[in-house]
């Protein structure tokens, strides 16, 4: 049974194209930034931030709970609860196979974030 977080309001998170100017060319709405700041805020956290990399960057696409939880010096339930907020966040996706879970990062979400941080360098003139 898969777990998908449901899609933040307003926005394509299936889209290639950034969800809205980068913030260094034009304000956020309030609409976008009360849907991706949940996302910030997850990534905010060093362990959640390290979780994410190693699922992202993980061979094949996704990682299993099991590779993950010994890389850190915490319990298991303190990794299932960084995981959960990860999942709610909408930055991955959870697939249950028999004992274990897979997590899988959600690339246009991804997109949607770097789209937002990107500082394009000023039009020369």
């Amino acid at each position: 049974m898969s777990k998908q977080a449901a899609p933040l309001p307003h926005l394509d998170l299936t889209a290639d194209a950034p969800c809205c100017p980068p913030l260094a060319q034009r304000r956020v709405p309030a609409g976008t930034a009360a849907a991706l700041a949940p996302a910030f805020k997850a990534l905010g956290d060093p362990v959640r931030l390290q979780l994410m990399s190693m699922i992202a960057s993980a061979d094949g696409g996704e990682a299993c709970v099991c590779d993950l939880t010994p890389a850190f010096d915490l319990t298991g339930p303190t990794i299932s609860h960084h995981l959960k907020t990860l999942r709610e966040a909408g930055l991955v996706d959870a697939e249950r196979r028999g004992t274990w879970v897979y997590y899988r990062a959600r690339p246009a979400l991804l997109r949607q974030l770097a789209a937002l941080l990107t500082v394009e360098p000023a039009a020369a003139s």
